[in-house]
């Protein structure tokens, strides 16, 4: 018994001394394969950002082939494109902007226009009533372009059945400091408001009878601007003007070539969203050797005008209302020469006045209406005294296709003098052709 108790256990102890080698290397064996599977992975891993970088590198190799392909293609654009006349000159250089304002009317006038007088006022070119019947009015070429980086240019042709004339032909500087601009040549003065606008944006048939006795329409002559507006919320505008002296009121000119001086302040703003206003002073100071009404000496016009607008949540277009006026003083200080030779030569120091105010109505896009009530003060004294005191009613009714075109019937009943009172009817068409400006305020 205890001889095969003694055989089985070491049969045991040599089984087991036989099997330990055996696990020892199976252990070996795994930690070589996650050895050799940490490999692997690190392996991987570098593969993966070997190929990130790659894919990179290729981005970036495209991104600058295309970029080599751009800059090639504009280069043979710039070499082919044909050399710019001055530098920063604009695309627009040799294709300036072309406007054509047509403009003809109808009128009928119960008073015989040859026969018309207006009391206190000489009647000059411009001051009375037109021909009666159909007319093609003032109408307009416009060409207008930037010049280049520094100056803009715009010239203005009239013509009516008389003839062609230059209305406007002008430079404007572009980017002078401190809000300043400069203007030279031949253009319509900044003083009061419709002066500096061009009669067919006007809401009526003609111009009130203040720039008709005053202006003789409307003063424009060559000279030179200088308008400042200030770095402010509200609107301030002030200038002043320079001109040869060759428009009525004055004449030929005066010391040094200067024979009108104007200096013009504006002032406007918004009143939320749906007001606005302006508001200025102006005065014309002109010297005459013999102006077409035979004055002598010195004038100084002055003017006051107001503005004021009203549209639903600010939308002009669909309806609103404006309401403008306008107020003259006109002082003369020299002497009368009858440029016919019959009257007496005479000292001319007095005082004459003119206002009008009017307001339209915007009914909607293509319906508006308005009244405008005018009245002249002769002087009492002096060649042309009257105690009759000119005035004038008038209404009118516009319709609009578009903002191109428009219809008008006005009618104006204007008593010139105590004996005489003259119904006018006038129908008046407008269409604009090509480049469309924006409106002024």
């Amino acid at each position: 018994m205890k001889p095969t108790l003694l055989f089985l256990g070491l049969s045991l102890a040599l089984s087991t001394a036989a099997a330990a080698p055996s696990d020892k290397q199976r252990i070996a064996e795994l930690e070589a394969r996650i050895q050799a599977l940490e490999a692997n992975a690190a392996a991987l891993k570098q593969q993966a950002e070997n190929a990130s970088q790659a894919a990179e590198a290729a981005r970036l190799a495209i991104e600058d082939l295309k970029q080599s392909q751009t800059e090639t293609v504009d280069a043979m654009a710039v070499a082919a494109a044909p050399e710019p006349a001055a530098a920063g000159s604009n695309a627009n250089a040799f294709n300036p902007a072309i406007s054509i304002i047509l403009n003809g009317n109808y009128q009928s006038h119960s008073l015989n226009p040859d026969a018309y007088v207006r009391a206190g006022f000489a009647p000059v070119e411009g001051s009375g009533p037109e021909t009666e019947g159909f007319s093609l009015g003032e109408s307009e070429f416009s060409f207008s372009a930037n010049i280049d980086d520094k100056f803009y240019g715009q010239i203005s042709l009239a013509f009516d059945g008389s003839g062609v004339g230059v209305e406007e032909a002008y430079i404007d500087t572009l980017g002078l400091p401190n809000g300043l601009s400069l203007r030279a040549g031949r253009f319509f003065s900044n003083i009061g408001y419709l002066n500096s606008h061009h009669a067919h944006t006007d809401n009526f048939a003609d111009r009130p009878l203040a720039y008709q006795s005053f202006l003789a329409n409307q003063y424009g002559d060559d000279g030179v601007q200088l308008r400042w507006v200030a770095p402010t919320d509200l609107y301030l505008e002030l200038g002043m003007e320079g001109f040869a002296g060759n428009s009525y009121p004055a004449s030929v000119g005066g010391q040094s070539g200067v024979g009108v001086k104007t200096a013009f302040a504006h002032l406007g703003g918004d009143i939320g969203i749906e007001q606005s206003w302006l508001a200025g002073v102006s005065v014309l100071d002109a010297d005459a050797s013999l102006s077409e009404d035979g004055f002598q000496g010195n004038s100084r016009l002055y003017i006051a005008d107001a503005t004021w607008k009203w549209a639903p949540q600010g939308n002009v277009k669909d309806g609103g209302i404006t309401v403008r006026g306008e107020y003259f003083i006109d002082r003369r200080d020299g002497f009368f020469v009858d440029p016919d030779g019959i009257a007496p030569d005479m000292v001319w120091n007095g005082t004459r006045r003119g206002a009008y105010v009017e307001g339209v109505y915007r009914i909607n896009r293509q319906w508006e209406t308005g009244y405008r009530y005018d009245q002249l003060w002769a002087d009492d004294s002096g060649p042309y005294a009257s105690l009759y005191d000119p005035y004038r009613h008038s209404v009118m009714l516009t319709w609009r296709n578009s903002e191109y075109s428009l219809f008008r019937l006005q009618f104006s009943q204007d008593n010139p003098n105590a004996a005489d009172t003259d119904n006018a009817l006038y129908l008046q068409y407008q269409t604009s052709l090509g480049a469309h400006g924006a409106h002024k305020f």
